[in-house]
């Protein structure tokens, strides 16, 4: 597993803690399988971000994954949350781009949330960072608005 600036995490938990002089991010990875879904609550509280990572390269799951984001997004306990989309997988051939999936999942249709759509692949880590700057840039400006 890649993570940020050439750092490698070598082993699968869940959740992790980013420690900066500012601030303090408590991630957690609770899967998108259909087994899971029920567990999702139970990470609602107190969540000021969403980080929503979709496969472009599986068309076939797209309409199922539009469902479950609109789902989300209508959960009292995330209102407001600003919410962050991964388009992974952009390194493989076939890939939908970035606007296919914008398009797909009716991006620009929300407006309960202020979103990002961000083209990226885990895999080599190209573009991960910018979108993750922008995610703790809008947390901070909604929770901690300039005088």
């Amino acid at each position: 597993m890649w993570w940020g600036r050439g750092h490698v995490a070598d082993s699968a938990d869940p959740k992790l803690t980013l420690l900066t002089p500012l601030t303090s991010l408590h991630v957690w990875d609770v899967g998108g399988q259909s087994s899971l879904r029920s567990y999702w609550r139970n990470y609602f509280e107190s969540t000021d971000g969403l980080v929503w990572v979709v496969d472009s390269s599986d068309r076939q799951r797209l309409r199922l994954c539009a469902t479950e984001l609109r789902a989300l997004l209508r959960e009292e306990r995330l209102a407001g949350a600003t919410l962050l989309v991964f388009a992974n997988k952009q390194d493989l051939p076939g890939a939908l781009p970035a606007g296919d999936i914008r398009e797909a999942l009716g991006l620009d249709s929300i407006r309960s949330h202020r979103w990002r759509l961000q083209g990226c692949s885990a895999f080599t880590g190209k573009d991960l960072l910018p979108g993750l700057d922008w995610l703790l840039d809008d947390i901070g400006a909604r929770l901690c608005p300039p005088d």
